[in-house]
């Protein structure tokens, strides 16, 4: 017997270590601390609803390096197809876009700027123009599809009831700078 009064002692201890313990859980769950159940959900809801906001502002940034070296791949390219290296090259396809639309080139100018730092040179041409108003048209379309880069920054339409269609045009283009 006296074994068996040994054993129940560990265990009334044992029973009184778990009470204890179960009335600190308790304390902890009801306490002013934590907070109630509700405003736990509350505070998670909102801390997803923070993680998804945070979430979306960074995806367009998750591949930025590779994103950085396509462009710098495909700026490359474009220099090396859309903009001419000589000045003879803008004029010349200038002039044959025109004879190819039917319409008549009055006169142009060409205005070189000053060398940008990204190694270009910027080209304006205006330009007084006559022709049939489905051909000017075409004219514009061409230049805005061309290989070469045209960047038509003003149309101004004028002339005669009867007649050719007068425009005035101005665009601007680019020389790659060394060429």
């Amino acid at each position: 017997m006296p074994e068996l009064t040994k054993t129940r002692g560990k265990l009334q201890i044992a029973i009184a270590a778990l009470l204890g313990v179960d009335v600190l859980i308790l304390i902890f769950v009801f306490s002013p601390l934590v907070g109630s159940v509700q405003s736990r959900k509350q505070q998670k809801e909102e801390l997803w609803k923070q993680l998804q906001h945070k979430n979306r502002e960074v995806a367009p940034l998750r591949g930025l390096d590779k994103k950085v070296a396509i462009a710098g791949r495909q700026i490359e390219e474009f220099y090396k197809d859309r903009l001419p290296a000589q000045y003879s090259t803008i004029s010349d396809e200038f002039g044959k876009l025109a004879a190819q639309n039917g319409v008549k080139i009055l006169q142009d100018k060409y205005k070189e700027d000053d060398p940008e730092p990204v190694g270009l040179r910027p080209v304006t041409i205006e330009a007084d123009l006559s022709g049939d108003y489905l051909q000017l048209v075409k004219f514009i379309n061409a230049l805005e599809r061309h290989k070469i880069f045209f960047n038509v920054s003003s149309v101004t339409l004028g002339g005669e009831q009867n007649g050719p269609v007068k425009l005035q045009m101005k665009l601007e283009t680019y020389l790659k700078s060394g060429g």
